[in-house]
């Protein structure tokens, strides 16, 4: 991948960059700008170097047309006070005001474009419509970087047909982010460790079978770990459960053991009567979870015994949370896994927290970002690099 170095002087050169700055809003406040503070390195670097920098990214999922609740307009402010000077908002994608906006532009300076996904060609299907869109966004600028790791995993016009238009280079995020992922998957100092959580084992799938070929031990926790008790025979109450991936559960615990891969669930759960932040809730077996209450975090004895896991492990991703961490009754799995993750990585483990929300949870929970060697900010683009997957945004600029 060429880098922002093979790119030459940048002075005075309009530099279009896909940032990924899809971040949760209440209202119109940020309540999370990780995503945006990650950006910071590309852009102060080439402001630095005195171009002029044009940022596209895309907030939320509109239909493919305006709608202001999806405006940049929070992001461009915040992106204002963190670079420490004016951002200026386009008020479209690639219209007039985004052409006024661009030719406006003095050296160092930063313009954001409105939401991309504002425009339906952005996420079309049709290969000529993406390429149109990336045509005249190619228009903007001279040269294109890349650094909106959470996605490139799509195939989409801003990330993927725009860097076959431009002279196109990797951001600081994206390279930190291959570099990082790859020192995981290809060659990782051992035991490997892989914490999986979130919800659903079907999200999960293509990473667990990759996994079973590459870690030394998989901790499974969160709403997931429910198919797998089930597959074991346990009931399981109320609780997250996908029946129809049962058998293929089964049949990674069948290839783990003939791995000599490690699956670690766990022992205790918290098990509430209904799904709620103050719901009454109770430690119980993870055998024997009673009928009608819902698992809503791995209990305390489950949280040392992934603690222990991690421990004496050199390398260690982790991907999903471990239970409902949003309600402070059921976040005491997830911060302990956190804490374990804190406390290897000082002792010299290589540790990443794989996006989403599990980089949500730990800034949620308090813990200081530098306590980890990665936080990615891409939670799908890491599980499909986790997964082995090819991804077009990488791909086309390896090309």
């Amino acid at each position: 991948m060429k880098t922002i170095d093979d790119l030459g002087d940048l002075r005075g050169k309009r530099v279009l960059v896909r940032s990924d700055f899809n971040v949760p809003l209440d209202g119109t406040t940020i309540t999370d700008d990780g995503r945006i503070r990650a950006a910071l390195p590309t852009l102060t670097r080439l402001t630095d170097a005195g171009a002029k920098v044009v940022v596209m990214a895309h907030l939320g999922r509109p239909k493919g047309e305006p709608d202001a609740k999806y405006s940049l307009a929070p992001v461009a402010q915040r992106l204002g006070e963190l670079l420490g000077a004016r951002v200026t908002l386009a008020a479209d994608t690639v219209g007039d005001s985004a052409r006024e906006t661009v030719a406006a532009l003095g050296d160092g300076e930063v313009a954001l474009l409105e939401n991309i996904r504002f425009d339906a060609r952005e996420t079309s299907k049709d290969d000529a419509e993406r390429a149109a869109l990336a045509d005249e966004l190619a228009a903007l600028a001279d040269v294109f970087v890349s650094d909106g790791f959470g996605v490139v995993h799509r195939k989409q016009a801003s990330v993927y047909d725009v860097a076959k238009v431009l002279p196109a280079a990797v951001g600081e995020l994206v390279l930190k982010e291959v570099h990082s992922l790859k020192k995981a998957t290809e060659d990782p100092e051992r035991p490997y460790a892989v914490v999986l959580g979130g919800s659903k084992v079907s999200d999960k799938l293509g990473v667990i079978a990759n996994l079973l070929t590459k870690a030394d031990r998989l901790l499974i926790g969160g709403g997931m770990v429910f198919t797998f008790l089930a597959a074991k025979g346990y009931e399981v109450g109320n609780s997250l459960l996908e029946a129809d991936q049962i058998e293929t559960v089964k049949g990674y615990l069948a290839q783990a053991e003939a791995n000599g891969v490690e699956i670690v669930l766990p022992t205790d759960i918290v098990a509430a009567e209904s799904f709620a932040a103050d719901a009454p809730h109770r430690v119980v077996a993870a055998d024997a979870i009673p009928e009608g209450t819902i698992g809503l975090d791995i209990g305390p004895a489950s949280g040392e015994l992934f603690a222990s896991k991690i421990a004496d492990a050199r390398t260690v991703v982790w991907n999903g949370p471990m239970g409902v961490f949003e309600f402070e009754a059921f976040a005491a799995g997830t911060r302990a896994v956190a804490q374990a993750l804190v406390e290897a990585t000082a002792g010299g483990t290589f540790t990443i927290v794989g996006g989403g929300d599990s980089a949500a949870a730990v800034r949620l929970l308090g813990f200081d970002e530098a306590g980890f060697s990665h936080i990615s900010t891409g939670g799908g683009a890491s599980l499909e690099f986790l997964e082995g997957k090819d991804l077009p945004g990488i791909s086309v600029l390896d090309n």
